[in-house]
Parts: C-alpha cells; sequence; structure tokens
C-alpha cells in the first residue's frame, strides 16, 4: 500500500514549525534529553528530532506520544474541541 504524502501550505507550514518548537522547549525545561524522551516514547531520535522541526511527514500518533512523555497530552485533546465556525453554521441553519 503506498501513502500519499500530505501538502502543507507554506502558512499553516509555519504553525508545526511553532509547535515543534514549542515540544522542543517542553522537552528542554523538563531537562530531557532527545534520548530519554525518544525512548519513553517508543520512537527513534530522529523522529523526535523531526518532530521538534515540526516535519508533517512524522505520524500524529508519534506527536502524541511525545506530547504524553511531556505530560501535555491534554493540549492534544483540545485540538478542534472549539469549533466556532462549526457552531456559527449551525446556529444560524437553526434560525431558518
Amino acid at each position: 500500500m503506498s501513502t500519499k504524502k500530505q501538502t502543507i501550505f507554506p502558512k499553516y507550514d509555519q504553525g508545526l514549525t511553532i509547535m515543534g518548537e514549542n515540544i522542543k522547549l517542553a522537552r528542554k525545561r523538563r531537562k530531557l534529553t532527545m534520548i530519554q524522551v525518544a525512548e519513553r516514547a517508543d520512537i527513534p531520535r530522529s523522529t523526535l528530532h523531526l518532530i521538534e522541526l515540526g516535519k508533517s511527514s512524522v505520524a500524529m500518533g508519534a506527536y502524541f506520544n511525545v506530547l504524553r512523555v511531556l505530560g501535555l497530552q491534554n493540549d492534544f485533546l483540545k485540538l478542534a474541541a472549539d469549533d466556532e465556525l462549526g457552531i456559527k453554521l449551525k446556529d444560524l441553519q437553526l434560525l431558518k
């Protein structure tokens, strides 16, 4: 089975880069090495390096495991929790 490479537009790619930097800062604040986090997340150190660069080629599960190791798994659960656009669209529909 072949996998298709995901296309991320530059405007949004910058968001991934910022997220990667935030993960790296969280790791360093906890005084954890890349090897420690990678081992605890059960991923190769090279994958952690890609995560800290904010690369879109890394599986979402790997991102989640790194956040779990850093105690930030609840941040992951907040993704798409505030669906402002969906709520507005639903409210417009309800007003009809």
